[in-house]
């Protein structure tokens, strides 16, 4: 992933009404109506959480007739997650080199 694309799903998850929006759409489909009655905000501002999250490429649209569907897209959220198990690694390498230098002394 490019350094912009993990910008985008970081920021993206750095609000917590996006992050319910994608466990509601990981769950089932949505219409952004839907959506929308569940949280105590304006239409519009759901429409751009909405908007964000499609930008970061964690959720999709398909149009239904008159409705906009919304559906996660766990593939996103895996590739974000292999980022941050990419970083625990290094952390734990670092701390077992730690460990190894104390032991030797």
């Amino acid at each position: 992933m490019s350094d912009a694309e993990v910008d985008r799903i970081f920021h993206a998850l750095a609000d917590a009404t996006r992050r319910d929006i994608v466990r509601r759409t990981l769950l089932g489909q949505a219409s952004v109506s839907e959506l929308a009655a569940a949280y105590d905000m304006s239409f519009a501002a759901v429409q751009k959480h909405v908007a964000v999250l499609e930008s970061a490429g964690l959720i999709h649209k398909q149009v239904s007739g008159r409705q906009r569907l919304v559906h996660a897209d766990p593939e996103t959220l895996e590739r974000a997650r292999n980022l941050l198990a990419d970083y625990e690694n290094l952390w734990r390498a670092r701390v077992q080199r730690l460990d190894e230098m104390f032991e030797g002394e």
